[in-house]
């Protein structure tokens, strides 16, 4: 089956908000020396999402350039000799004041992600949020964290849950309703995931996570369907209708992202929030409307912030 553009109008939406805006975030573009990776940013650019400053080794950035038929003079670079040096100087034009975005390109992520979580941490915990564009889902869903926290205990939890609300909040969603996952919804002993979804539910109450509804554990089906829930007889705020899901470690979220990807003909963007500026992390998988999106995101974030 064949499923077009239309499918993904969230998506396209988005977008167009973001391009309207005419937002040219300047970003840091770490070792675009890929054809994909490299005509990404520019596609950004020409929807006027970022500035992209181009780092990277001059020689490789002017073969993805010809690949392209793109005439980098147009556009900044900064040539380093290599990867490694590409992601320490995206984050010296950060400090430096002259990127407010990290977008990766064609490197590993734990090479693209060292300096950033050396030289760019806050007093947050980092964490990635992938935005899907689900076209069975009414709304964008947010699903967290699938990419950085192997194994986040309560407390890194705390945060990537905050980081997740922030996001829906500069997307619009002014109490973003958040599903905190577990295998199931009731509270064993012996499934720590559920000890901490009832925790950081309580936590919700008593105001150590803010601006949105935590409700947990739930286990996918009754966070999900209505009826799931209503079958199963939980009387939930967020039980069907979620905006965020919370899922407890990095395998059952990695897995989660790339189902809905594979079977639902779903589309993912996404940032790592937590830093000091927004990270665009990007896979060599992504096309470019899943770029296009990312980049979004990181203007909207920005603005949103900025107000």
């Amino acid at each position: 089956m064949t499923v077009h553009h239309s499918a993904h109008k969230k998506f396209h939406q988005l977008i167009d908000k973001a391009s309207s805006a005419a937002l040219n975030v300047p970003t840091a573009v770490v070792h675009a020396v890929s054809k994909d990776a490299l005509q990404g940013a520019i596609d950004a650019a020409k929807r006027h999402l970022i500035k992209p400053i181009f780092v990277g080794p001059l020689h490789k950035l002017k073969a993805a350039a010809a690949a392209c038929r793109i005439h980098l003079d147009e556009y900044e670079f900064l040539s380093v000799e290599h990867s490694h040096a590409a992601a320490d100087a995206a984050v010296d034009l950060v400090l430096q004041g002259k990127a407010q975005a990290i977008m990766k390109g064609d490197l590993h992520t734990d090479e693209f992600m060292h300096p950033i979580v050396t030289r760019l941490h806050t007093d947050k915990r980092m964490s990635h949020c992938f935005v899907m564009d689900i076209p069975t889902y009414e709304r964008l869903l947010i699903i967290t964290d699938a990419a950085i926290n192997i194994k986040p205990d309560l407390e890194d939890k705390m945060h990537i849950i905050q980081n997740a609300i922030d996001l829906a909040h500069a997307l619009g969603v002014r109490h973003p309703k958040v599903a905190v996952l577990a295998a199931v919804e009731t509270i064993s002993s012996s499934m720590p995931a559920t000890i901490d979804a009832a925790a950081l539910s309580k936590m919700a109450d008593r105001g150590q996570i803010t601006g949105g509804i935590v409700d947990g554990p739930l286990a996918f089906d009754n966070a999900i369907s209505v009826k799931a829930a209503e079958m199963k007889n939980i009387k939930s705020a967020v039980a069907g209708h979620p905006d965020i899901l919370i899922a407890p470690d990095i395998e059952a979220g990695n897995i989660m992202v790339k189902q809905l990807d594979y079977l639902a003909d779903a589309k993912a963007g996404g940032l790592v929030l937590g830093a000091k500026v927004p990270i665009i992390l990007t896979s060599r998988a992504d096309d470019s409307l899943m770029r296009e999106t990312s980049c979004a995101l990181a203007g909207i974030y920005l603005q949103y912030q900025h107000k």
